[in-house]
């Protein structure tokens, strides 16, 4: 008795915390002191909020955005995902085009494509949701089978031993009718475990977990070529896509019609905010980084996410790690690629935290909060004079204080030494001198002693070089008719 009464307040306590999540708005607050937050029961990414690393409490909360269980039902629809439980004969193409006909919206998209005689777990992202599609896609799945031998083997260790050499990494071609092209490739198999086994008519059930594209029509032939039987796949049931499983919230192809018929009769929002989720409910499984409200909209439009604009960080976050940027409502904005360790963001007060992968959030949904400082707004003013031009780079109108300010270029450039001559080459004669320029001191007259003995030199080795080549060209001449009579005498020999 006492188990079913607290069974029963475990329920009540489930359906409590639900109805508070949809009913009421959460948001990290600004504070001067860090309050401490039950953050267990928030919603989606926000969960576990307090358990957050703290970088700062300080930034200025701006009235835009809202809590993803609280937008309006339009923009609910177009954010949000259906974790559908596909019907057996139609394929994952043809359903999600009827998904579109009866939500009457744009975009539809869905996280891997099932066979037509496949049932099981097949997530629809409806409009904006369709940016994490690849990221679904990718997913490691799960499997229960149904596969039959063409002969009994009546040992069931045997099938066992054979079932469980089919981990880790395998060969495998598409079977003909494929929606892939037909090449080896190499898909691994995380577990694999044998549920049941009739020995009398040589069938079997197998749960797999596996990486995507795996095919496991191809596994079950594989398996009886092994026991040396021969088998095929007879039914397939996908168990789970990703984060999501066919007990977290599954609907069928009914519950949408009749959710958006009660949406269009009566006005109910209630049965079509459960059939749908919001797509932060995909996100749940990375790590979060929380950004300041005054951040967001900059990163909408593709800014490098730098630390001065994080407010809380997640512990166990590596390099090159997928990460989520969230707002302090619990919005995600987008999905980037660590280029800092949790370590490096507590030591560090500045710097590139993230690298943006995809960007989740519509641009403008937060007001732009750059280009309000005082040299932004001069800027402004001088490309609209023509002092600067439209991309507020210099031109011949730009004034030069304005380079020295910014640029630090200044006009003028006073040498403080004289500047070196060049070399002048061997061919050159001494007259073709370069000019000296205006700036330069007048030398003294001991270094122009010097140099004039240096160009006597130089015209003397010059004169040596004029002379040796008429004396080499005299030697060629005198050598010359002597070639030629030794040639004349060889050719009379040979004719001879």
């Amino acid at each position: 008795m006492g188990e079913n009464i607290k069974k029963k307040k475990k329920k009540m306590s489930e359906s409590n915390i639900a109805d508070i999540q949809h009913s009421s708005s959460f948001s990290v607050a600004p504070s001067d002191h860090g309050e401490k937050l039950d953050a267990s029961d928030w919603p989606l990414l926000l969960k576990d909020v307090d358990r957050l690393n703290i970088r700062t409490n300080h930034f200025t909360p701006i009235p835009c955005g809202c809590s993803p269980l609280q937008r309006p039902i339009t923009e609910y629809v177009g954010c949000g995902f259906i974790n559908l439980d596909k019907p057996s004969n139609p394929s994952s193409h043809e359903i999600v085009a009827w998904l579109k006909r009866i939500l009457r919206v744009e975009k539809t998209g869905h996280s891997g494509t099932l066979d037509p005689k496949v049932t099981g777990c097949l997530i629809v992202c409806i409009e904006r949701a369709t940016r994490l599609v690849k990221s679904q896609q990718s997913a490691g799945k799960e499997y229960v089978c149904i596969f039959k031998l063409h002969s009994v083997v009546e040992e069931e260790k045997k099938v066992i031993q054979c079932l469980e050499r089919l981990k880790g990494a395998l060969f495998q071609r598409p079977p003909l009718i494929s929606a892939v092209k037909r090449q080896l490739r190499i898909r691994t198999v995380y577990e694999c475990k044998m549920l049941e086994y009739d020995k009398e008519n040589a069938f079997g059930i197998f749960w797999v977990s596996c990486e995507a594209g795996t095919y496991i029509r191809t596994m079950c032939v594989h398996l009886g070529l092994m026991l040396g039987v021969g088998g095929q796949m007879q039914e397939l049931r996908r168990v789970r896509s990703g984060i999501q499983s066919e007990k977290s919230g599954m609907v069928t192809m009914h519950d949408v019609l009749d959710a958006q018929w009660l949406y269009d009769n009566h006005k109910d929002e209630s049965y079509l905010r459960r059939v749908i989720k919001p797509l932060e409910a995909l996100l749940v499984s990375h790590k979060r980084i929380i950004l300041k409200d005054s951040a967001v909209n900059a990163v909408c439009y593709g800014a490098k996410i730098m630390l001065p604009g994080v407010l809380r960080y997640e512990d166990g976050i590596e390099l090159n790690e997928e990460i989520v940027m969230v707002t302090t409502k619990g919005e995600a904005v987008c999905l980037a690629l660590a280029q800092m360790t949790t370590a490096v963001m507590a030591t560090c007060d500045h710097g590139v935290v993230a690298k943006i992968k995809r960007v989740i959030m519509e641009r403008d949904t937060y007001p732009r909060k750059w280009g309000l400082g005082p040299k932004a707004a001069v800027k402004k003013e001088m490309i609209s004079k023509g002092l600067l031009n439209k991309y507020g780079k210099p031109n011949e109108k730009t004034p030069e204080k304005w380079l020295e300010l910014l640029y630090s270029l200044k006009p003028e450039v006073k040498e403080e030494f004289p500047p070196r001559k060049r070399k002048r080459e061997a061919g050159s004669s001494s007259e073709e001198e370069p000019v000296a320029v205006s700036s330069v001191k007048e030398e003294s007259g001991d270094e122009q002693k010097k140099k004039k003995k240096k160009k006597k030199k130089k015209a003397a080795l010059e004169e040596e070089k004029k002379a040796s080549p008429e004396e080499e060209t005299a030697t060629e001449s005198t050598e010359t008719p002597v070639k030629k009579k030794k040639k004349k005498k060889h050719k009379e020999e040979k004719a001879e």
